[in-house]
C-alpha cells in the first residue's frame, strides 16, 4: 500500500526547518548505503549523529504523533530517527530496495524495515525532477508532494528518486516496524478502520458499528507482533 499523508509539517515548522538545514554541514549520502544502494546513490546527507539531525528528527516525530492517518496506516511499532537528504543538480539514486534491518547510529536499537518513508521539506516548484518513484504490483508510481506532505510504502518496494534538473530537493526519509508485519495485513486493516470512520461519523447509532470495532480488533490481536 502506498499511502500519502497530509500535512504532516505545517508552514511555519517548514520554515524553521529549512533554515536549520540549510545551516548544518552535508556529507557524502553514501555513508548509510548499503554495498547494492551505495552504487546508485548520488545524493548529500545530513550525519545522523548531528545535533541539528537529532532535533530536526525529534519535531518530525513529533508531529507524526499527531498525525491519525500515520497510525492508521503505519500501526508503528518502532520508528526509526528520522534522517534528511539533499539533491542538488545531477544528483539521483538509481533503482534500489532498502535493508531489511536497520541500526540507529550510537545506539544498540533495531528494527525491521518493513515500511519506508519520505517527507518532502522542499517546495516542489522549487526544483525539477526528484520525483520518488515505486514500484509494485501495478506498476510504477511517480511521487512528487508538497512541502510538508508524506509518503509510505512498503520497505520491500524497488524504488529510485529521479535526477533533479534544476534548483534542490531536500526531504527527510526513515523506516518504520509495524506491528502488522505483512502488507496485505496492514492494507486490509487501514480500508477497515478507514471504513469505521466513516460508519462512525455518518451514522453514529448504527448497530453495526460495535460488530465492526470488534471485528477490527480482533484481527489487530491476531496478527500483532510487539
Amino acid at each position: 500500500m502506498l499511502l500519502r499523508i497530509p500535512s504532516v509539517l505545517d508552514a511555519p515548522s517548514l520554515h524553521i526547518m529549512r533554515a536549520a538545514l540549510e545551516a548544518a554541514p552535508w556529507v557524502d549520502g553514501r555513508v548509510t548505503a548499503g554495498f547494492q544502494s551505495a552504487r546508485a546513490k548520488s545524493n548529500m546527507q545530513l550525519p545522523e549523529t548531528h545535533p541539528v539531525a537529532r532535533a530536526q528528527g525529534e519535531l518530525i516525530l513529533q508531529a507524526l504523533a499527531r498525525a491519525p492517518l500515520f497510525t492508521m496506516g503505519a500501526l508503528p511499532l518502532r520508528v526509526f530517527p528520522p534522517l534528511f537528504n539533499r539533491y542538488g543538480e545531477g544528483s539521483a539514486f538509481g533503482i534500489h530496495v532498502d535493508n531489511a534491518i536497520r541500526g540507529a547510529a550510537g545506539t544498540s536499537q533495531r528494527l525491521r524495515t518493513d515500511l519506508s518513508a519520505t517527507l518532502f521539506i522542499t517546495e516542489k516548484d522549487d526544483y525539477d525532477g526528484g520525483e520518488l518513484v515505486v514500484e509494485d504490483s501495478y506498476g510504477s508510481h511517480s511521487v512528487k508532494l508538497p512541502a510538508g506532505d508524506m509518503v509510505l510504502y512498503p520497505a520491500t518496494s524497488l524504488h529510485r528518486v529521479e535526477p533533479v534538473t534544476r534548483g534542490t530537493r531536500i526531504s527527510s526519509f526513515f523506516w518504520i516496524q509495524s506491528m502488522i508485519r505483512d502488507d496485505g495485513q496492514r492494507s486490509l486493516l487501514f480500508q477497515l478502520d478507514t471504513a469505521l470512520q466513516q460508519l462512525t461519523r455518518d451514522v453514529p447509532d448504527h448497530a453495526a458499528t460495535v460488530s465492526i470495532t470488534g471485528v477490527y480488533h480482533n484481527l489487530l490481536r491476531q496478527w500483532a507482533e510487539l
